[in-house]
């Protein structure tokens, strides 16, 4: 009889060395977690080893790369990557759902939540993997030996595992069917105001629209191009590829910035607060952008000093919350009411702009193999698993293209940039980022003391993940079903 469990540690345990070499040397993502975390988890006889072994103080910075680990500048600079991207375009629209004080007020709030919880992750961690005699636990990890601490839970910890796990996978190809809909939802743009585009960014005589594919072919035409893109199996092919896009990305949002500070309409007249319904999209957004929570453990582990991950967790951050709530205000005040799902959307059809569209567009497509990575490196040896050498690379083939698949007829069925963003981050982000790593603290410190202010402190930040992740949910599929049913050409679903 055939055991999926088995399975799957077993073929995680061959992945381990190549996944962790491979994606925490230099190549990162840009939207949520694509470093290592799909490493060896302890099979169904290995028990958590109390003593003997390194003592605490020993074992809680002895990680696996030693001195020939990250500096602090490739740390810091890993986890800025690792934050920026498509969920920071869909911001100012997260400003407007909000209203033009609410909005940068809810984006530090949350940002400091997801702050406090990336730092609980890493406690929690440390002090198991020092409870446990290893020297590096990822998070399904330690969501399995902190329900291991807990009786009742003990002999279902592996779920633990097993949920985590999904919730990434769900992640990482939600945030592959984001990149279709923002791919064809630019390409179109600029193929469709190409005839009467100039070079001259002053005026808007320039955007003159000829009405061009549906954005649902433009996403087939894509397809065969990604499909090839994610039969790299080897990441370090894509390297050379990734810093360029890396570079690209970077320039595109200097000059977004650029242009939404210097086009601000004064004086500024928009709401403060927004509506109170739309306030769900708004969440979906803000914690999608904000849910890099997957890519804390790898860097602290690869650090050559471990033990000032803590300042480049702030600082990182700090930097990142910053961005976030300037270019959401400053993208809203340029655009008002007129923002959409990306801010590269509203940019000026001249050719400086257009080209900031089309670099964009080029990082993103890199980064779809990164953000494929994860699922494919854990669905992809369950698949093979059974096969015989002969067949073990075609239904690895198969595997990827069905994935890949997967994303793009999501995509085509919701081709909303701003509500599959949303639906995505309620669903899975919010799990990730705010739900679980509370529970966390609690299991793993359960025994140890832990004051009842910590305990209702981390109940209420489960709270708000879990609200946001009813309503936030609930509301994007309400507003999927409508603009669907509004479209001409749209699928047409009914609410029975």
């Amino acid at each position: 009889m055939w055991d999926p469990s088995h399975a799957f540690q077993s073929h995680l345990t061959e992945q381990q060395a190549h996944a962790t070499q491979a994606m925490a040397s230099d190549i990162t993502h840009h939207d949520g977690p694509v470093f290592s975390r799909i490493q060896d988890s302890p099979t169904d006889e290995e028990q958590p080893v109390q003593s003997p072994g390194p003592t605490r103080a020993q074992n809680e910075y002895e990680r696996i790369d030693g001195r020939t680990g990250s500096s602090f500048l490739q740390t810091l600079i890993h986890l800025l990557k690792g934050n920026l991207g498509t969920g920071l375009l869909g911001l100012p629209l997260a400003v407007k759902n909000a209203g033009l004080v609410v909005g940068p007020l809810s984006l530090l709030v949350l940002g400091v939540v997801a702050i406090h919880c990336m730092r609980l992750l890493v406690k929690c961690s440390h002090h198991l993997s020092a409870k446990v005699g290893k020297p590096f636990l990822n998070y399904g990890e330690a969501v399995e030996y902190g329900m291991e601490n807990v009786s009742f839970l003990r002999g279902h910890s592996k779920w633990g595992r097993y949920m985590v796990n999904v919730f990434l996978i769900i992640t990482q190809l939600g945030f592959c069917c984001v990149y279709f809909v923002f791919l064809s939802d630019n390409i179109r743009q600029v193929v469709e105001a190409a005839n009467g585009t100039s070079w001259d960014c002053h005026t808007n005589e320039t955007a003159i629209m000829v009405p061009s594919l549906n954005s649902k072919i433009y996403m087939l035409i894509f397809l065969p191009f990604i499909i090839l893109l994610v039969f790299t199996r080897n990441l370090r092919v894509l390297a050379p590829f990734s810093t360029v896009a890396n570079l690209v990305m970077a320039v595109s949002l200097v000059l977004i910035y650029y242009y939404s500070f210097t086009n601000i309409s004064l004086p500024v007249n928009l709401p403060e607060v927004g509506r109170a319904k739309d306030y769900p999209l708004f969440f979906g957004t803000a914690i999608f952008a904000f849910e890099g929570i997957g890519v804390v453990l790898p860097l602290e582990n690869k650090m050559q000093k471990p033990e000032k991950f803590s300042t480049v967790l702030y600082l990182g951050m700090g930097i990142i919350t910053l961005l976030y709530i300037s270019l959401g205000t400053v993208g809203y005040m340029c655009f008002g009411e007129h923002i959409r799902g990306s801010i590269t959307l509203n940019l000026p059809n001249c050719w400086g702009y257009q080209i900031v569209k089309l670099l964009y567009c080029f990082g993103i497509y890199i980064t779809y193999a990164l953000q494929f990575y994860v699922p494919a490196e854990i669905l992809v040896p369950l698949a093979v698993s059974r096969m015989s050498e002969r067949l073990k690379l075609p239904v690895d083939l198969l595997v990827r293209i069905a994935l890949v698949l997967s994303t793009c007829a999501l995509a085509i069925l919701i081709p909303e940039l701003d509500l599959v963003i949303s639906l995505v981050g309620s669903i899975s982000s919010s799990a990730l980022a705010l739900i679980i790593p509370p529970i966390l603290q609690i299991i793993t410190f359960h025994n140890e003391g832990l004051p009842c202010w910590v305990v209702l402190k981390n109940g209420l930040i489960s709270l708000l993940g879990l609200v946001g992740f009813v309503a936030g949910t609930y509301i994007s599929i309400v507003e999927i079903i409508a603009r669907s049913n509004a479209s001409p050409d749209g699928v047409h679903f009914q609410v029975m």
